[in-house]
């Protein structure tokens, strides 16, 4: 496996005492997968998400990507946020060259890379615009060629698509699984949008709150994943099985 969490859990010092926000969490990823974790708002998906980043240490338990033990972030791990967190006064190419930058790649290349990652996310003819001239569609596309363009092996995504309207929405889903068809970038994203998750996964794990714990994994087969598919029965039947996996107790799933 390329990705293993392992009997993980994570608690919190409050006033009140120790809160537990994740609790013996177990799962596994393989290289090249699209996997999402759902669930409501305290089922600690985005607790887990910082510990597979290494911006935060479990209390108990561990993660590993490709064996090694995650202590810390590290370059093998592109991140996405919800928020589009550009720097205002960077133009589009800049934006996408920063993390290469700091990294201290050479100007030729990081320009190279750059100018790549924004064809892939279909941009390049925006590469010298400021964020303020992009829609919100355009910006998350920026954060995506950015995290990608230090070539992770592994793109971490925080509800990254959860500031959006709903065209705009339904238009990135079909960009982002089209961009993993292409990369194969293994995709772990954290969401509490049910259609989402089942049109964008190969797997998705349902999160039970208070503290967190897996309840349930599910493989997702569907025929196609164009926005068509959204109306076919599969799709509404995967729909239904996860809303009544977070409807029910732990205890009886």
């Amino acid at each position: 496996m390329f990705l293993q969490v392992n009997q993980l859990s994570k608690q919190f010092t409050t006033k009140q005492g120790p809160l537990a926000v994740l609790q013996d969490i177990n799962l596994s990823i393989q290289a090249g997968e699209f996997v999402c974790a759902v669930g409501a708002s305290g089922s600690g998906k985005s607790t887990l998400l910082r510990q597979i980043a290494g911006l935060d240490q479990p209390t108990s338990g561990e993660v590993r990507i490709a064996g090694n033990r995650v202590t810390s972030p590290g370059p093998d791990r592109g991140m996405v946020f919800q928020h589009y967190t550009l720097y205002p006064w960077m133009t589009v190419q800049q934006n996408t060259e920063f993390g290469l930058k700091l990294q201290g790649v050479s100007k030729k290349e990081r320009r190279e890379r750059a100018s790549y990652f924004l064809q892939v996310v279909g941009l390049e003819n925006f590469a010298k615009a400021l964020p303020r001239e992009l829609s919100g569609g355009m910006k998350q596309r920026v954060a995506i060629a950015r995290s990608l363009v230090s070539e992770p092996t592994m793109l971490l995504m925080d509800e990254p698509f959860g500031a959006l309207d709903v065209h705009t929405r339904e238009t990135m889903h079909q960009f982002m699984r089209e961009l993993w068809e292409r990369t194969k970038v293994t995709v772990f994203m954290i969401t509490h949008d049910i259609e989402e998750a089942v049109f964008l996964s190969d797997r998705i794990f349902t999160l039970a709150n208070r503290p967190g714990r897996i309840q349930k994994e599910l493989t997702i087969n569907l025929p196609d994943r164009d926005r068509g598919i959204k109306r076919h029965q599969t799709f509404h039947g995967y729909c239904d099985e996860v809303k009544a996996l977070l409807r029910t107790p732990i205890e009886l799933v």
